[in-house]
């Protein structure tokens, strides 16, 4: 099992989740985070963390997009372990639904 990121972190990308992952599976992209499936150990401890409710386990309903989304990306997009700046509009974005067909952005992030 593994967690995933859903496209609720699109424009938000808090990254609170990134401070307490053990194992560092988070990877930055232009306006959201992917956990990388394989990476991630399963414990959980990101979930809580995020604002946005972006994280989810993989068990969690039809969710196998998000899985390979985050695979796809984990390996193009910068690893990160720290926390960095959250856009200022977050907040803004935060309850828009749906976000990946207009909003999402196959860019790298910076990689803090």
């Amino acid at each position: 099992m593994t967690y995933v990121v859903l496209d609720a972190c699109i424009k938000c990308k808090y990254q609170d989740c990134v401070e307490v992952c053990p194992v560092d599976c988070f990877y930055e992209g232009e306006n959201m985070l992917v956990i990388h499936p394989d990476e991630c150990i399963d414990c959980g401890v990101c979930e809580p963390e995020c604002p946005a409710e972006a994280i989810v386990p993989d068990t969690d309903g039809d969710v196998e997009k998000w899985v390979e989304l985050g695979r796809e990306y984990s390996e193009k997009w910068p690893n990160i372990n720290r926390k960095g700046d959250t856009p200022a509009d977050a907040d803004q974005w935060k309850d828009v639904k749906n976000k990946f067909d207009e909003h999402f952005s196959p860019n790298p992030g910076s990689g803090n």
